[in-house]
């Protein structure tokens, strides 16, 4: 896949129904979703005198609406790869593109604006708010991005029923079960339509059956929102549903299959 022209159009309001639209332009902005070139990330050791490699000299392409599923064990280099893909943190050497975007070259303020408006983000712990509702939990990053209330709301509604928890919106979040948080998890990820979905181990929490569950949604709901999904997973079984299967082992990254 060849780069894109130019960033995501942003003449549409994230505020209004319109954005709708704003995933397909920005997936037609540039038909790599995601790339790394020669990515490492390196730390010092704890005594200081030497170098420990996170992630050494990484390369792949994600192109738009495609589905990667990352496998290695803990301390791979897994969640490493995830933080420098949504710009949290940025690379010792190498390149991590968004679209055209080089997130190194992106004020902190501009990176996270981008997080904001085109990329969700699961995490293996949920991280809900245990004092908020359901659906409330679900639009903090409406409320956080200053979106139009009753037009999240409705987004907000829609895809709780789509994941099975319609009447349980009003509900506080402590009264669900593990899968049932992933979901509302899920729900929260997706609710401004991004146009890239990064989710950590989203299945490592839960048990086999309810997490083949969660996984099946998940895959289901990027499919159809077209987001691109970069997911990583212990997990052959579930890695095995991705379009694409990298393995990490020892910041290493090898294409399987």
């Amino acid at each position: 896949a060849s780069g894109g022209s130019g960033a995501c159009s942003r003449d549409d309001d994230p505020r209004t129904d319109s954005v709708v639209d704003r995933r397909s332009r920005c997936r037609l902005a540039s038909m790599t979703a995601l790339q790394f070139d020669s990515v490492s990330k390196i730390y010092a050791t704890a005594t200081g005198d030497g170098q420990r490699y996170a992630l050494r000299d990484v390369s792949f392409e994600e192109e738009a609406g495609q589905t990667i599923a990352i496998v290695g064990r803990s301390g791979s280099g897994k969640s490493t790869l995830l933080y420098l893909a949504a710009g949290i943190d940025l690379p010792s050497t190498g390149t991590v593109r968004i679209g055209n975007r080089d997130l190194s070259r992106l004020p902190e303020a501009e990176r996270s604006h981008l997080r904001r408006n085109e990329v969700g983000l699961i995490f293996q712990f949920f991280h809900l708010l245990s004092h908020l509702s359901v659906i409330d939990n679900i639009l903090l990053p409406a409320w956080i991005a200053g979106d139009e209330a009753d037009v999240a709301r409705r987004r907000g509604l829609d895809l709780l029923e789509r994941v099975g928890l319609g009447d349980r919106h009003a509900d506080p979040v402590q009264h669900l079960s593990g899968g049932e948080m992933q979901r509302v998890a899920i729900c929260r990820a997706l609710l401004r339509r991004p146009a890239l979905l990064l989710a950590d181990e989203p299945t490592g929490n839960l048990d086999d059956t309810i997490g083949a569950m969660v996984m099946d949604l998940l895959l289901s709901l990027a499919r159809d929102e077209g987001a691109t999904l970069l997911y990583v997973t212990h997990s052959q079984e579930f890695a095995a549903r991705a379009d694409q299967v990298w393995h990490i082992h020892s910041g290493l990254l090898e294409r399987k299959g």
